[in-house]
């Protein structure tokens, strides 16, 4: 009989039929019994190393707007397409209507490509000016009126809009394809993201769940998220900017994946959207539900690293110390080319990766009841760091969503769509402007007229760190605050005590780097 820890080679599937993605190299399970102590494991070096050149936004705007940045990915060739299929579906409807009917719809007009844009326009300022209801809109009430609204569309026009929204042929349209009703759109946004924007070495993938609790084959319920019912999609995210690069919806069996053998659902979803990347030194960071030995080693044979939390009992794991370990207290198991650790913090964590060392580091904090500075795993320190992207889009897309319940789930997953495309396109106008900003050679000065309020005088005048007057006759100088460590948006707020200040802006910095980045970036 054949023992089944040993090592043994699984060939993949090379595409489909009509020309799947392509053979990335076979499937190996990695055994259970070839882990050992090994407090001293250092990562494989990478066949290729990642260049970071080639990486951020693949188009050049002379004087970029978050208009032009928007119409990036809400090309007028996909709000076009929605057009066209807008103005059919209205005149299905008004065939449909019995005679003798009246309504909105016998005063229908077919819209236009800008009428289409002024549309997303009214949808995406509602979901900052909240409402109980679309009507409220338009509300002469002195106490809820907002009459911007009523210069954009008449109530009945913008209703009627929003009744006839549609983004397929209902008669060519691929019926066994669940997305088939919006798979256009989605299929053009994915693209465009892909196009746009090349992501930096750290990605991330994690699921995010669109509320829903109507009807639909592939409603999920997940009770670890706040909404617990709805359309769950995978998003694949750049660490470092949270730039949404893929999206993938989940449909069951059906779901837009490569069915790779050996690596189960979640590792063929990690494959599926990790497929362009892949060869390029990227380092991708999952959780427990994608991570295991088998997709670790597959992944590194395609020179990507990863980094995950990991269930214990995950097939190829090794077979910790069985004995309680107590809190800070931390376990390193490798076995060559990957490091497991079982480290006990309120519970015991289980972490895998190919990309850290077996070491510990300070994490700045001190622990109140000992005094001693608290210590943990370096891959367990860089894993808190850089897995939250999709939680962030979430969160920033909570305050500004445009969704609105609706009897139809595809327009919800549209305005879910349109909410990804407008954050990215905040992400690119930032990039774009920070990088105007640094490269732009800024012309000679106006000798008259109004001056220009463009950059802050912090970038523009002449200045030197200073250490901190005097507060008393002994000469001890006073501590405070600095600003960039506090109010930055760059990276982990702190609250660092400092002895040197710019003098002209009365400002606390940190003489490095706090003190450039003060006086150099637009945004810190």
């Amino acid at each position: 009989m054949e023992n089944p820890e040993v090592t043994t080679q699984i060939l993949m599937e090379n595409g489909d039929e009509d020309g799947g993605r392509p053979l990335v190299g076979d499937v190996m399970e990695v055994s259970s019994s070839h882990w050992k102590d090994n407090s001293h494991f250092t990562p494989p070096v990478p066949a290729i190393a990642f260049d970071e050149g080639q990486s951020g936004v693949q188009t050049s705007l002379p004087s970029p707007t978050e208009a032009e940045c928007f119409k990036l990915f809400m090309t007028e060739q996909l709000v076009g397409d929605i057009v066209e299929e807008t103005n059919r579906y209205a005149l299905e409807l008004q065939e449909k209507t019995e005679p003798g009917v009246r309504g909105k719809l016998v005063k229908w007009v077919s819209t236009s490509v800008n009428e289409m844009y002024t549309f997303l326009v009214a949808v995406l300022l509602m979901g900052i000016v909240r409402k109980n209801s679309l009507r409220e809109y338009w509300s002469s009430d002195p106490m809820l009126a907002t009459p911007f609204f009523a210069t954009l569309f008449s109530q009945d026009r913008f209703l009627v809009l929003l009744r006839c929204l549609h983004f397929a042929n209902n008669a060519t349209a691929n019926l066994q394809d669940p997305l088939h009703k919006i798979r256009r759109v989605l299929s053009g946004l994915t693209e465009a993201f892909g196009q746009v924007f090349v992501p930096y070495k750290d990605l991330c993938i994690d699921e995010s769940l669109m509320l829903w609790k109507g009807r639909l084959s592939f409603r999920q319920y997940i009770p670890s998220k706040r909404h617990r019912f709805g359309v769950k999609f995978f998003l694949l995210c750049d660490v470092k900017t949270g730039f949404v690069q893929d999206i993938i919806i989940y449909t069951g069996s059906t779901t837009d994946i490569q069915n790779y053998e050996g690596l189960g659902v979640s590792g063929s979803v990690v494959m599926t959207m990790l497929a362009p990347h892949l060869g390029k030194g990227h380092t991708l960071y999952v959780d427990n539900w994608y991570s295991s030995p088998t997709l670790f080693q597959h992944l590194l044979s395609n020179n990507t690293g990863a980094c995950g939390t990991v269930r214990s009992n995950r097939k190829g794991m090794p077979r910790f110390s069985s004995r309680k370990i107590q809190k800070g207290e931390v376990e390193f198991l490798g076995n060559g080319k990957q490091q497991a650790v079982k480290w006990h913090d309120k519970r015991d964590v289980h972490v895998l990766s190919t990309v850290h060392t077996a070491t510990m580091s300070e994490t700045g904090r001190v622990d109140h009841l000992t005094g001693e500075r608290k210590v943990k795993p370096d891959c367990v320190q860089e894993y808190n760091k850089k897995m939250g992207a999709v939680d962030r889009v979430d969160m920033v897309n909570s305050f500004v969503e445009c969704a609105r319940k609706t009897t139809k789930w595809y327009k919800k997953i549209f305005f879910h769509l349109v909410d990804t495309a407008l954050f990215n396109s905040h992400i690119v106008h930032r990039h774009l402007t920070e990088l105007l900003e640094e490269h732009h050679i800024p012309r000679r000065p106006p000798t008259g007229g109004r001056p220009s309020g463009d950059n802050p005088l912090r970038l523009t005048a002449r200045h030197f760190p200073a250490e901190m007057p005097q507060t008393d006759a002994q000469g001890s100088r006073t501590r405070r605050h600095c600003k960039v460590c506090l109010s930055g948006t760059r990276s982990r707020k702190l609250r660092k005590l400092t002895k040197y200040m710019c003098v002209p802006c009365d400002t606390p910095l940190c003489v490095t780097p706090c003190f450039g980045e003060y006086h150099t970036l637009k945004h810190y």
